[in-house]
């Protein structure tokens, strides 16, 4: 009996409609037409030649560039009960040979094997015995010269396997293809135009986050405390960091394991296991992790570093939420990541214009990391994706609250101090003439007698290079390509120069934290059952069922088959194999919570969070002097505007309340009031200042430091003013 990709699709692996892309890939190859999708990752690019590979008569190839995924693949297949193998390095002399023979026999309908083995005549040679229908390129970027993770065993099997096979269609999926990529795979496996497939590069259930000058332990320390247990990735760009990152953790009992090139065969493979099993929560890898994870209930990927280019980014943060659920990308970015990239470029064995393209690349990813714009949008952009998306509402820049500033003057300052060193010069160099750096080379150069020399003095350098980097990543300015990259003036900086446009930047920030509830008691009993059986069974969890399909049960609570077989992700290989085992668990918290069963499926909205009550101040405080009250207020943190509308106070009455606590003895963190910047340029502005009056000193200070700043930094060194 011959079924449709439809019936496949729901009887097999318990899906009732097809996600965006995937029939229309499915139909093209059904129609024996060489095809490349490129699908998001945790699109379903797998089923895009699984479905047609049981459509088609004889075997389909899978060519598979690392071990860990196809097993994980074959599990999943095994599990839906479709015969499949793989051929790879981990094979036994004996094993092989049992899965060679069987291969000749027909026993399966898919085999997957890394591209190395076609250089074995012997197995080439097997190859030719079969009936060969479909050959599938997984992750086909490999096969790029201008692929992200381009590997040459990759591009040189494409020959063979044509050798082996003329008759087969071809399929190549990823879900990383810049247009140059996507022409280069196209030419290499005869695939027109016309026949590829872009869905959208568009991950609506991720939330980006770009976060500056954070302490990175600290900031992942605070994180996984609060995401015990969730499963993660850290990322990181050095075996030396990913080993004191593993050694930090551990120390701090978190379920942590590591993964990088340095460790052997044995300990990569343990370590992945644990981690494909739930039996540890965190995996902190190099990018050596990369595409050899088919974890779907990843909810987050820290990278730890800024990588080294966008694509490979966006594959790796896409490892989080395959199964469609919410989950969080964040990205630590610090100056360093790019110093170290750049070191790594050098000393690589690329040639020239591979390493041109390299930098390229990297500067493309500090543009990412220095936008305002939706990261989201950013991505899309960037892969040359027509989706009509709006802002994601959720990434960092989204959901920053802070009010957009003109800064139209200071950049102005920068273009036209960047003319004046005519465009050919880098941006530190940039930042140190306008913060009138006396540097040697800046004297050099004769920069110091420019008329912008000195014109940002009152700012910090790190701040002017900020401002640089921003503008780029804005289009105003452009870096030319290189280890040594020279920054030059776009048309929109000349708008600016003119007039004719303004240039603003969020300045202030509002912190807003929600907060979201759910059902987890029930969705903790069915994933302690589902690692039960997977461990039964020696399979990774989410093989048995992922995330997705275990909240969509403790929501709608099925207690009987026919309502069972309507959650996402189950099929009647899964119902027959798993069903009753779960039916009686969630039956059993029916009973036990009298909870009424909801076989609608629909999902219940969150449960917003409740505001915090407000303080009752004449309780709290009986009797304490109003000024420490105030003082008080700010040490628990409040801001000084919150406390004077909770007292009915001025601001300037509050600010007064706290100056007068620390002159009393009471203690007080300055970092919270001003930074050691501020602290150096109010006292170099008291020195200078011929009467010791607050207006006098404010006047000669930056516009953004205020009465308060200065009487606190005065009142830390005991200096008196008027």
């Amino acid at each position: 009996m011959i079924h449709t990709a439809k019936q496949i699709l729901k009887e097999s692996f318990g899906f009732s409609s097809f996600r965006e892309g995937q029939d229309e890939i499915i139909q093209r190859i059904l129609h024996k037409k060489n095809t490349l999708g490129i699908m998001p990752t945790g699109g379903g690019k797998s089923l895009c030649y699984q479905i047609p590979a049981m459509i088609f008569p004889g075997v389909s190839i899978i060519i598979s560039p690392l071990i860990s995924l196809m097993k994980d693949q074959v599990d999943a297949l095994h599990a839906a009960g479709v015969p499949a193998t793989y051929i790879n390095s981990s094979l036994t002399t004996n094993e092989y040979k049992e899965r060679v023979d069987n291969i000749r026999a027909g026993e399966y309908k898919m085999v997957f094997i890394a591209p190395e083995r076609l250089e074995s005549p012997a197995f080439a040679s097997t190859l030719r015995t079969l009936d060969i229908s479909l050959i599938a390129f997984d992750e086909a970027h490999c096969i790029s010269h201008w692929g992200h993770d381009f590997r040459p065993s990759y591009r040189s099997v494409v020959n063979n396997l044509f050798n082996i096979s003329r008759q087969a269609v071809v399929v190549a999926l990823t879900a990383t293809a810049t247009e140059e990529v996507a022409e280069d795979i196209r030419g290499l496996l005869n695939i027109s135009e016309d026949n590829t497939v872009l869905t959208t590069f568009a991950r609506k259930n991720l939330s980006f986050h770009v976060l500056k000058g954070e302490n990175k332990k600290d900031f992942t320390l605070d994180y996984l405390t609060k995401h015990k247990k969730d499963s993660g990735i850290i990322y990181t760009s050095t075996r030396k960091d990913a080993d004191q990152l593993y050694e930090y953790l551990q120390k701090k009992n978190l379920s942590v394991e590591k993964y990088h090139a340095g460790l052997s065969e044995k300990e990569r493979q343990r370590a992945q296991e644990a981690f494909i099993l739930d039996d540890i929560s965190v995996m902190i890898a190099t990018n050596a992790f990369g595409m050899g994870i088919d974890k779907s209930n990843v909810r987050y990927v820290i990278h730890y570093n800024m990588p080294r280019n966008i694509e490979a980014y966006y594959q790796e943060a896409g490892r989080a939420g395959r199964d469609g659920e919410e989950s969080d990308c964040y990205l630590l970015f610090s100056p360093q990541d790019v110093q170290i990239h750049k070191f790594l470029i050098e000393e690589s064995q690329l040639d020239e214009a591979q390493r041109t393209k390299e930098y390229s690349r990297l500067k493309q990813m500090v543009d990412y990391c220095h936008t305002e714009s939706c990261l989201h949008s950013h991505f899309l952009h960037y892969f040359s994706d027509q989706t009509n998306y709006s802002d994601c509402e959720k990434c960092s820049n989204c959901s920053d609250q802070r009010e957009k500033v003109a800064i139209t003057t200071e950049a102005q300052m920068v273009f036209s101090c960047i003319k004046r060193m005519r465009e050919s010069f880098g941006t530190t160099l940039v930042a140190q003439v306008l913060k009138g750096s006396n540097n040697k080379r800046v004297k050099e150069l004769q920069f110091h007698k420019l008329s912008t020399y000195g014109l940002m003095k009152k700012q910090r350098e790190k701040d002017i290079v900020d401002l640089i980097q921003y503008l780029t990543a804005e289009g105003f300015l452009a870096l030319s390509d290189g280890k040594f990259p020279v920054v030059r003036l776009t048309t929109k900086a000349y708008d600016v120069l003119t007039g004719q446009e303004q240039v603003y930047k969020k300045m202030k920030t509002v912190e807003e934290e929600t907060t979201t509830e759910e059902n987890q008691e029930l969705f903790d009993l069915l994933r302690a059952l589902r690692k039960e059986l997977a461990d039964t069974e020696s399979v990774p969890p989410y093989v048995v069922f992922s995330d997705a399909s275990l909240k969509e049960m403790a929501s709608n609570y099925p207690t009987d088959e026919h309502n069972f077989l309507k959650i996402s992700g189950v099929g009647q290989a899964k119902l027959e194999k798993y069903g009753a085992k779960f039916l009686e668990t969630i039956q059993y918290y029916v009973n036990e919570k009298e909870v009424i069963a909801n076989q609608s499926q629909t999902t219940p909205s969150p449960i917003k969070a409740k505001p915090v009550n407000t303080i009752d101040l004449e309780d709290r405080f009986e009797d304490m002097p109003s000024h420490l009250i105030s003082y008080q207020l700010f040490r628990e943190g409040l801001t000084i505007e919150e406390i004077a509308q909770s007292r009915g106070n001025k601001t300037i009455t509050v600010q007064g309340h706290i100056i007068r606590s620390v002159k009393e003895g009471q203690p007080i963190n300055w970092e919270e009031i001003f930074s050691e910047d501020v602290e150096q340029l109010v006292l170099e502005a008291k020195n200078n200042c011929e009467e010791d009056r607050l207006k006098t000193i404010k006047e000669a200070l930056p516009e953004n430091i205020d009465y308060f700043t200065i009487q606190a930094v005065l009142c830390k060194n005991d200096v008196p003013v008027k």
